[in-house]
């Protein structure tokens, strides 16, 4: 193998990743003799340019690492011609390319997932469970814990990217101090959070309910942090999936309120009641419904061409407008 695509939505997590394979192939990164960086503008000026530094030779000894970032599909023909250079040998140079959410059918995507010599790998953002894992394991590294209102909300307002949510962590630890013992909520409240997450979470509660107030305020939130569309839409449908799985569970005898507050990861109590209401008023097979809508929605945004904050927002308005108690089944 000779090169190595990461991509995903995560770019933290594509970065992190990205920086320990280099560290696998040199042990100094910043070793000028053994480690070239090439841009893409370089590369639009000079196409041979990638090859040329997966062929040369380390001064010093030891494997080549050539990295090139924010690759996209325009890139394809340059790295195909370096994954099919005989000259470009396994104990040579290495290839790490980095990308941004690509769809099975892009073509630098589909190139490394069917070459012999190179190697796709998809960086996703934290799910409930690895998110609630790498708070646990961020925080015991400082022999500290977080009691279950912190940690859920912790897990509300982290994860769209894993560096932010590590050095987000690592500012909490430092503010905790050594002296060991459980974050609590204020603390967690005071050094976690910048608005962008509540407001995706805002937005998932208000479609949820069906308070369209609500869910235009929320949506008004997002565009000014910034959120993509695309975003958006997966913060409902993990709450709709949440909503889902807990209204399963009911559906066969469960206690709503032990099923809630037993959920993993943690719901946050001030969402607790908010949330028991909607278990209340959507029925699982009204549920599925609106997460096929929402997973047609994100299709759509992906490739379409249309405007995406319009494909999104027609989505949730659908999904509100249908938050209301069924009157039967």
């Amino acid at each position: 193998m000779v090169a190595a695509l990461l991509y995903g939505e995560d770019d933290g997590l594509v970065r992190e990743r990205a920086g320990r394979l280099a560290r696998a192939v040199v042990e100094d990164i910043s070793d000028p003799f053994r480690v070239a960086d090439v841009s893409l503008a370089a590369l639009k000026d000079e196409p041979s340019r990638l090859l040329d530094e997966m062929a040369a030779m380390s001064l010093t000894g030891g494997r080549r690492l050539v990295r090139l970032e924010r690759a996209g599909n325009a890139q394809s023909g340059t790295i195909e011609a370096v994954l099919d250079d005989p000259a470009i040998t396994p104990d040579g140079s290495f290839l790490v390319v980095t990308a941004g959410p690509m769809a099975p059918r892009d073509s630098l995507r589909k190139l490394f997932e069917g070459h012999d010599r190179g190697a796709a790998i998809p960086c996703y953002q934290d799910d409930a469970r690895s998110l609630e894992a790498l708070i646990h394991e961020s925080l015991e590294r400082h022999g500290l814990s977080a009691e279950p209102s912190a940690l859920a909300y912790l897990c509300d307002n982290l994860g769209s990217d894993r560096q932010i949510s590590r050095s987000e962590l690592e500012k909490l630890a430092l503010y905790k101090g050594r002296n060991g013992g459980a974050i609590t909520l204020a603390e967690a409240e005071a050094n976690v959070g910048d608005g962008a997450p509540q407001a995706r979470d805002d937005v998932a509660l208000a479609t949820a309910s069906g308070d369209q107030a609500a869910l235009d305020k929320a949506l008004q939130k997002c565009r000014i942090a910034g959120e993509q569309p695309i975003t958006i839409l997966r913060a409902v449908i993990r709450h709709l999936q949440r909503l889902h799985l807990i209204s399963l569970k009911a559906a066969r005898g469960d206690d709503i309120g032990r099923l809630i507050k037993s959920h993993r990861p943690p719901i946050f109590f001030k969402h607790q009641a908010i949330v028991r209401r909607q278990i209340q008023n959507w029925r699982p097979r009204r549920l599925a419904q609106a997460l096929a809508i929402l997973t047609e929605a994100e299709l759509d945004c992906k490739t379409t061409g249309l405007p995406a904050d319009a494909i999104c927002g027609r989505a949730l308005i659908r999904i509100a407008n249908a938050a209301r108690p069924p009157s039967r089944g």
